[in-house]
């Protein structure tokens, strides 16, 4: 795939039906330069879109202004068409839900309360709980294996228990759109692979639109359908991980030498770093040779 300006700023088939969440060439600066400059993409039901880049790339702003917490400088979030300030928080609460990198949690809360804070935007005028949203919050719970942490306090979870917990809440408000920023950061492998395995699901099977910004170029690669590498701010490459997954463009964002070599059951890229100069390419070499 070419890799010119022009592949990587266009929208990929921007007026195909379905589209439902778009920037357009959208910019943010907070102090300084841009943080976020002139990115476009777009979220449809059933795929999982990734964001990749370096820390200070811009992909935790680049949530937030696809979340509507922040408005661009410059370019456009639209949601259903209409810009996303014109819609009230509430609506936007009932069709985008968001798993923040860091969560403030309420330390005395139990799991399930915190859970059930996802029916917020649901409720009725006197905002009480029915039994139907204390059943929505169950399921989002054992969805994400963590109802039978219900009746701990929140302050008890490890870090990795909290964050599932935060993406259960998400769940509970039964979105169209999921945004994830970071959500296998504090946990571990096993539970990393069933988390990322869930939320392909929930694109593929449920028919969300979802984002989902990783940190594991590997699981990135492995579990995305297109993937965006930011850097800078901008998005220097866009489309199937094999496209954007290359020891040029990694090297170039990253700062990094490393070995990209196929996956031996999805032929999918995966990263390597590059060690010890000749010696590891070598030893790569007898690793594509035996796969």
């Amino acid at each position: 795939m070419s890799a010119s300006v022009s592949a990587v700023e266009r929208l990929p088939a921007s007026e195909r039906e379905g589209a439902i969440l778009r920037a357009r060439g959208v910019t943010f600066a907070y102090d300084g330069p841009p943080v976020v400059d002139g990115v476009s993409l777009e979220l449809v039901p059933g795929r999982l879109i990734g964001v990749i880049g370096p820390n200070g790339a811009g992909k935790s702003t680049l949530a937030r202004l696809l979340s509507g917490l922040l408005r661009p400088q410059a370019g456009e979030v639209t949601l259903d068409g209409r810009p996303l300030w014109a819609w009230k928080r509430r609506e936007l609460a009932r069709r985008i839900a968001v798993v923040p990198q860091s969560p403030v949690l309420p330390e005395t809360f139990t799991a399930a309360e915190v859970v059930l804070l996802g029916r917020t935007p649901h409720l009725g005028l006197l905002g009480s709980e029915k039994a139907r949203d204390r059943e929505i919050a169950r399921q989002a719970m054992e969805r994400v294996q963590v109802w039978h942490l219900a009746n701990r306090l929140i302050g008890t979870l490890s870090g990795g228990e909290r964050q599932r917990v935060v993406v259960a809440r998400a769940l509970a408000q039964e979105p169209s759109i999921l945004l994830l920023d970071e959500p296998t950061t504090h946990m571990d492998v096993n539970h990393q692979l069933g988390l990322i395995v869930l939320v392909r699901h929930l694109a593929a099977e449920d028919h969300l639109a979802v984002l989902a910004i990783l940190h594991d170029l590997n699981l990135a690669s492995q579990y995305c359908d297109e993937l965006v590498l930011l850097a800078g701010g901008r998005a220097i490459a866009r489309g199937h991980p094999s496209a954007v997954i290359t020891e040029e463009r990694i090297a170039k964002a990253y700062h990094a030498d490393v070995l990209v070599l196929t996956h031996p059951q999805t032929g999918r890229p995966i990263v390597v770093p590059e060690l010890f100069g000749d010696l590891a390419r070598a030893d790569a070499g007898d690793v594509r040779r035996e796969t």
